[in-house]
């Protein structure tokens, strides 16, 4: 899971990353790299935002929290414009990757 952040990632830096916010079809897992894991680490291990992971209060909580959390903000963590599709793939995304491991 580790090699394809770390490939989205690189992508994204080379020429795939948009200003205006993640594109109509970009993945949960682009939508990750490019929204969320400057705080909560490319793995989800938590930085300046608390961990998202495996065992973490995130993978505790239920999906309409994520969602609201996500679109609204919560504390310092600011909201995000995302369309109910792409809000959709982010959290399968995070739920994916609480589940791996």
């Amino acid at each position: 899971m580790r090699r394809a952040v770390a490939t989205v990632a690189a992508a994204l830096a080379v020429g795939g990353c948009s200003l205006g916010g993640p594109g109509p079809d970009a993945t949960g897992e682009e939508i990750y790299v490019q929204l969320c894991a400057r705080c909560h680490g490319m793995d989800l291990e938590g930085r300046v935002g608390p961990a998202l992971g495996p065992g973490s209060n995130a993978a505790l909580e239920g999906r309409d929290y994520l969602e609201f959390t996500i679109a609204n903000g919560r504390g310092r963590m600011p909201s995000f414009s995302l369309d109910a599709d792409q809000l959709a793939r982010l959290v399968d995304y995070l739920r994916k990757v609480q589940e791996d491991e």
